[in-house]
């Protein structure tokens, strides 16, 4: 089909480059599982018990079986099983602060596939399929990019996204509470969208990224919140010294009722994830952490003032409760 030449404008966007540009594009985090599943023939899969239930979707579609392992407070498997050669274990690299574990579970188990969905800017370790979901870092309405050894001989449909692009509109002419149920619409439509590559719209989209403008704003404002707030948040962080988080995770007993008054305040803040607390033998860790972790925002579209804010607020309700720093807390401090 000939270049079109005339006619009304279309988006105005800088042409760069993609951050994962030698990846295989793909419409969705969900879709690149599928994508792993479907190539490498797996019949089974370990989840740990802390992710969503989205994940099940390529499950049932490929028809792969799976189970369920804990984590503990360091957001390390706890399993002791044998993997069968096909057998996969996924291990999910929680809020992009844990390449240090990644590296841990590919040293000890087989057939690892790396969720990297919350650590865009995690590299992906050689040989371990990885993707990466870019609608948790940019404003896209969906897209993935994953890394693996076996590609599908079978052409893949490309998708179309600007049916999906109401939400991010809408926020930026009106606000994030005005377009949150087109939000969570296209949320639904992702999980029922299938294996398809990314859009053209997505892609040029984040060809107009500037990610180590993104990178520098996140590290620094992570590093503010966990400057002020370390002494009173039961997590054990690691060291940020290669990692570009994807949130602040500030874990703090009756979390829940934090959420709810940092929404109040038009902070807004998520819950990772209440279906986990509806299944079967759910493990008490992975409950304290739907209720009680704070997800607080720290990416590139803000600045110290609202980090600073973000404190103030935090400040002003633990005082309320009589909280005490985190050394004084460790008695009481979760031990799974």
């Amino acid at each position: 089909m000939p270049k079109e030449i005339g006619g009304y404008f279309s988006l105005e966007l800088s042409q760069g480059e993609e951050f994962h540009k030698n990846a295989i594009h793909l419409n969705s985090g969900r879709a690149a599982l599928q994508y792993i599943l479907k190539a490498k023939g797996y019949q089974k899969i370990y989840l740990p018990a802390y992710i969503c239930d989205s994940v099940l979707t390529p499950l049932h579609a490929e028809s792969v079986r799976y189970e369920y392992y804990p984590i503990n407070a360091n957001f390390e498997p706890v399993f002791d099983k044998d993997i069968g050669n096909d057998d996969a274990f996924l291990y999910v690299n929680y809020f992009g602060i844990n390449d240090q574990n990644v590296k841990d579970v590919i040293a000890h188990y087989q057939n690892v596939i790396v969720d990297n969905t919350q650590a865009f800017y995690s590299p992906p370790e050689l040989g371990i399929d990885t993707f990466y979901s870019a609608r948790k870092f940019f404003g896209v309405a969906d897209g993935a990019y994953l890394y693996t050894d076996i590609e599908l001989n079978t052409p893949l449909e490309v998708d179309v996204s600007y049916e999906r692009m109401a939400h991010l509109l809408i926020r930026h002419d009106l606000s994030a509470s005005a377009g949150y149920a087109l939000f969570r619409k296209n949320d639904e439509n992702i999980d029922t969208s299938g294996l398809k590559t990314m859009s053209r719209l997505t892609q040029a989209i984040l060809s107009s990224v500037d990610y180590k403008k993104c990178e520098q704003i996140r590290r620094r404002n992570y590093l503010y919140l966990h400057t002020s707030l370390q002494d009173v948040n039961q997590l054990e962080l690691p060291d940020l010294k290669t990692q570009t988080p994807m949130i602040y995770p500030f874990w703090v007993e009756d979390g829940f009722h934090l959420k709810q008054k940092l929404i109040e305040e038009e902070i807004y803040v998520a819950t990772y994830w209440p279906e986990v607390k509806l299944r079967n033998n759910a493990p008490s860790l992975e409950c304290s952490l739907v209720d009680n972790l704070v997800p607080l925002p720290i990416d590139q579209r803000y600045t110290l003032s609202d980090m600073q804010r973000i404190v103030a607020v935090i400040e002003n309700w633990l005082a309320q409760r009589g909280y005490k720093p985190r050394n004084q807390l460790l008695p009481n401090k979760h031990n799974y």
